[in-house]
């Protein structure tokens, strides 16, 4: 009888065991967490942002005398008389995305009422300057390119 006893008891699982394994079953689980979290505090947070130049297609899909906003790349492309220019949609004022108003003939911002003429000049409101005008080119597969990081003077034409 004492060895079934014994036996008996060797299988049991008694208090101490149990704490002992509940402590390192914690401490495994902190220490798993702590090494997740020095994981994604030491790799790179790296914002990708899209390419600054825009593909804005063919001279030929633009009426003469068009205002198109492109509402993905914030730019104007207009399609004057003297050629096309590109202005930036986006108002010098607070940074929102401008409207084009074709019954008023007038850029204006819906946010804090900044109002520009087709040319990106400020008529009216609390913009502090103009709407910037954009590199424009034409790319060698004949289509209109635009850099918005780069600023040109106004009265750059590209003519096509």
């Amino acid at each position: 009888m004492p060895e079934e006893k014994q036996v008996i008891e060797s299988n049991e699982f008694n208090r101490r065991e149990f704490f002992v394994k509940l402590g390192l079953g914690s401490l495994s689980i902190a220490a798993c967490g702590t090494a997740v979290f020095a994981y994604q505090f030491l790799s790179p947070n790296v914002l990708f942002e899209p390419s600054p130049i825009v593909n804005a297609g063919k001279p030929g899909s633009y009426p003469e005398d068009s205002v198109t906003l492109d509402v993905n790349s914030g730019i104007y492309l207009i399609h004057a008389k003297e050629g096309f220019f590109a202005l930036s949609a986006v108002c010098t004022h607070l940074g929102c995305l401008t409207a084009w108003k074709p019954e008023l003939g007038i850029i204006a911002c819906p946010c804090h009422g900044s109002k520009f003429k087709r040319d990106g000049e400020k008529i009216e409101g609390p913009a502090p300057k103009p709407l910037p005008w954009l590199r424009t080119w034409v790319s060698d597969e004949g289509d209109l390119m635009v850099d918005r990081s780069v600023t040109v003077r106004p009265m750059e034409f590209v003519r096509v």
